[in-house]
């Protein structure tokens, strides 16, 4: 399910030439931890079993594409080359480099396999909002929303075998924290996130449009480590969830608006703005009601250590934190609520992005993603599906959304507070449910 890869396959049919898929695993990723890379590295070990069996070279290289892929291009002959797309910034990069250091007469094409609509094509500029982009995305659907092809079993084979990939040297090349552990709950890998998606749609989508913003209840599609990390396609997600609209209407439609338009519109905000992490890429007003507000006196003032630990004043937030930390996984609606208290608790809108950020990319599975940093759901702002990231530029830089009354620290920025949790839902429930375990 993946359109980069059947390109490429397109290609090496026409040319009558072997298939290579290569993948480069640079030994750090922004925060990423162990976490992150056991969950990718054994979701890469089904794709080498896949690739096998297809008579497909798989080739795992250790190190950053610019520096391992030209010399792989050389040595094996290789006629041209096709990658898959990320509005990020360090991504984007890798593909600049690779793209100075490979040969002239290598073509070199990057598909979108990464959104339905793909990013370029969606629009040509940074969108407002939701309401701005929806139209133009519901209008391209029945072009780019189509059955995915088969890979087929590749029949011009390679003149040398794929050396066997020994994973546990893959493990030691890695630079990254080994204290942040792998979670329980999530079994990385296609089979196991085709078997997520299943369940969601057996069990969870008919209570989605109801019951998703609350904690307690299983509503959401618990989908985002394998679309994150590419093991499972959102296109092929929608694809089966679609087929249960005329039973479960309200929740389809919604679970599209998600996962479709919301998921593309921070995928936009990302590649079209290159301070998507920082408080410079929010709105005008945005800026200037953060800045007017700055030196507000906070109620609290955490340390990130104190944040990360969660021992704040605020059992719920605490609990959130914790959630994170141990399942790799927030509800979308507390992301919100708990990015927002860390605009509350911190020195400055900076501070608190700063601290959001890292803290999101350091425990969620679904972390170093465009709907981390600006991800926004429905509603009237009630936090992501858990199809990926709080929003930290929506929640503390009003990104997507509108200015609101103005209020101390937050000054026109949307607020959230604990009593409007306990209106929502049963907030002692969760918190029981993650209490600190001293």
């Amino acid at each position: 399910d993946n359109w980069a890869f059947l390109y490429a396959q397109r290609l090496a049919l026409k040319q009558e030439l072997p298939l290579h898929v290569c993948f480069c695993l640079v030994p750090k990723f922004l925060e990423a931890t162990i976490r992150h890379y056991r969950f990718m590295l054994r979701g890469l070990q089904e794709v080498a079993e896949e690739c096998a069996e297809l008579n497909i070279s798989f080739h795992l290289l250790l190190g950053y594409a610019k520096d391992v892929l030209p010399t792989f291009v050389v040595e094996h002959g290789v006629g041209g080359l096709v990658t898959d797309f990320s509005p990020l910034r360090l991504p984007l990069q890798w593909v600049e480099d690779v793209k100075e250091r490979l040969p002239e007469d290598v073509p070199f094409a990057q598909v979108d396999a990464h959104n339905i609509v793909p990013c370029w094509v969606a629009s040509p500029k940074q969108e407002y909002s939701a309401r701005t982009i929806r139209g133009k995305i519901h209008a391209q659907l029945p072009e780019f929303l189509t059955e995915f092809p088969p890979v087929v079993p590749h029949p011009h084979p390679p003149s040398c075998p794929a050396e066997p990939i020994a994973w546990e040297a893959c493990y030691s090349s890695l630079q990254v924290d080994h204290t942040v552990k792998e979670v329980e709950w999530a079994t990385p890998g296609t089979a196991a996130g085709m078997a997520v998606l299943k369940s969601f749609i057996a069990e969870r989508l008919k209570s989605f449009s109801t019951h998703r913003n609350d904690p307690n209840k299983a509503a959401l599609s618990n989908l985002s480590p394998w679309l994150h990390f590419g093991q499972v396609s959102t296109q092929r997600v929608i694809l089966e969830v679609q087929k249960h609209r005329r039973n479960y209407k309200d929740s389809v439609d919604a679970f599209v608006e998600e996962a479709v338009v919301r998921r593309e519109l921070a995928e936009n905000f990302c590649y079209y703005n290159e301070n998507y992490d920082s408080v410079q890429g929010a709105n005008d007003w945005a800026q200037t009601t953060l800045q007017l507000h700055a030196k507000d006196k906070r109620p609290y003032l955490y340390s990130l250590q104190e944040l990360e630990q969660g021992t704040t004043h605020d059992p719920l937030w605490n609990a959130a934190q914790l959630q994170m930390v141990r399942e790799g996984k927030m509800h979308g609606f507390l992301r919100m609520y708990w990015a927002k208290k860390i605009l509350e608790w911190t020195r400055s809108p900076e501070e608190a992005l700063q601290f959001a950020i890292y803290l999101n990319d350091r425990y969620e599975l679904d972390g170093r993603d465009p709907n981390g940093y600006v991800g926004k759901l429905q509603d009237g702002g009630t936090g992501w599906e858990g199809l990926a990231g709080c929003g930290c530029l929506w929640s503390i830089c009003g990104i997507h959304d509108q200015g609101w009354a103005e209020r101390p620290i937050f000054g026109k920025i949307r607020y959230m507070n604990y009593a409007g949790c306990k209106r929502k839902f049963d907030v002692d429930q969760f918190e029981r449910r993650y209490a600190p375990t001293h």
